[in-house]
């Protein structure tokens, strides 16, 4: 059985130009020099954590300056140990956010 594995395409520079953020702004939000950043614009690939944090902080739109190491530690508790509490927990947020939204 052979895998197939996927890279996920991101367009940062399109990203960040429609957020309408400046290099500098955009990647230091990510701990990413602008310099990095624009090499990763032109074509360098991005390694995963990189393009993840991206991700998370630019399309999803996560502050990630107020996750703490506990709150990680009890997400992969209940993904493992507790997998249908996770499920119904991650179900009960998504409709929350919806209402809120």
């Amino acid at each position: 059985m052979s895998t197939v594995r996927v890279i996920e395409k991101i367009d940062a520079r399109e990203i960040r130009r429609k957020l309408g953020l400046n290099q500098q702004q955009f990647w230091s939000a990510l701990g990413v020099t602008q310099s990095g950043g624009s090499r990763y614009e032109s074509g360098r690939n991005m390694p995963k954590p990189v393009r993840e944090l991206l991700r998370l902080v630019h399309v999803e739109q996560i502050d990630i300056k107020t996750i703490k190491r506990e709150d990680w530690e009890i997400v992969e508790y209940l993904k493992s140990q507790e997998p249908e509490l996770f499920k119904s927990l991650k179900k009960s947020a998504r409709s929350h956010a919806k209402k809120a939204a």
